[in-house]
């Protein structure tokens, strides 16, 4: 029977990515952990997959980029970023995608054996099962892009979901808006977790009175629709933030169907700032991450080596989506 990294894992009592980190020489594991790791391995026979590694050594001048999906403004917009790199230094990209399926994105990586001189992966999912780990411990060095933080990689690459998140409610509560509707991405996601978290913590900082209001939503332009003709049925908020640019937009086209004017009875705000967010009409107030620049983090983090975590910080860009809501006061 063939022995796995997820069985050196269960009789060193440690994670499937510590082990990985462990026998791949990276720095972040203690040095009795890494001792008992390669004792483990070595009583077992474990041996990663020399042949693909040595194959991978003969430079095929190609990139594996591995990611959730490739549909979207934002993943055309990080390839964008990825390439551009790839490209000054003569290095081409091997594109998949894994649709949110551990077992796909095992399956997406295993390909990539031999194919690829390094490895640029996004999975903000967490890999309990160990897919992830198994995988990149047979495969070349890889960056990780804005995944969950127990994703094995040399280096790490991502954006404060939370901060960002933040700075929007504050945004959002400085201009008078109290009730402040949540559309959340999808459930098990790091990067949805972490705006979720962001506009929690800011709605009991500095709207302690007001109970937050969280919709389910998936990232895609569908959940914004829906959440917004759940709003419609039950009342509008003053302000609605969703977790990302495209349920915003989705929010939108239900919004001006249902004949309600954005921002004059409903406040919209967004995150990501994809290309499309400045040319609605109103333009959509949003986070910008500036995604190609993050796919290039990545690609140079990738080509220069290292083992730090590299973090943006998002910025706020306030448009038209966003008017201040009246003074009850006012006349």
């Amino acid at each position: 029977m063939t022995v796995t990294i997820k069985d050196v894992a269960r009789e060193a009592n440690v994670s499937v990515a510590t082990v990985s980190r462990a026998l791949n020489g990276q720095q972040n594991v203690a040095e009795a952990v890494r001792r008992r790791v390669k004792h483990v391995a070595e009583r077992l026979r474990y041996t990663p997959h020399h042949a693909a590694r040595s194959l991978s050594s003969r430079l095929t001048r190609t990139i594996g980029v591995v990611l959730p999906e490739l549909y979207g403004e934002f993943f055309s917009e990080l390839i964008f970023g990825i390439d551009q790199v790839a490209r000054e230094h003569g290095l081409h990209l091997l594109v998949s995608s894994y649709h949110g399926d551990p077992r796909e994105q095992g399956d997406a990586l295993r390909s990539m054996r031999g194919r690829v001189d390094g490895l640029l992966v996004m999975s903000p999912y967490e890999d309990a099962d160990g897919h992830l780990a198994d995988a990149l411990a047979v495969l070349p060095d890889a960056v990780t892009i804005s995944s969950h933080p127990g994703v094995a990689g040399r280096h790490r690459v991502g954006i404060d979901n939370q901060a960002g998140a933040r700075a929007m409610v504050a945004h959002l509560a400085g201009l008078g808006h109290r009730r402040i509707a949540f559309i959340a991405g999808p459930e098990g996601n790091h990067e949805a977790g972490k705006r979720l978290l962001g506009y929690l913590d800011a709605m009991r900082e500095l709207l302690p009175d007001v109970v937050p209001q969280v919709l389910p939503g998936d990232f895609r332009e569908a959940s914004g629709e829906r959440a917004a003709r759940d709003l419609l049925a039950s009342g509008l908020p003053d302000a609605v933030f969703a977790a990302n640019d495209m349920m915003a937009l989705g929010c939108l086209l239900a919004f001006n169907a249902a004949g309600r004017s954005v921002p004059g009875d409903v406040a919209l705000a967004g995150f990501d700032d994809v290309p499309l967010a400045r040319h609605v009409p109103p333009g959509l107030t949003t986070m910008r991450v500036d995604i190609a620049a993050l796919g290039s983090d990545a690609m140079h983090a990738l080509l220069q080596g290292g083992t730090v975590a590299t973090l943006r910080e998002p910025r706020l860009v306030v448009r038209a989506s966003c008017g201040a809501r009246a003074s009850p006061n006012s006349s």
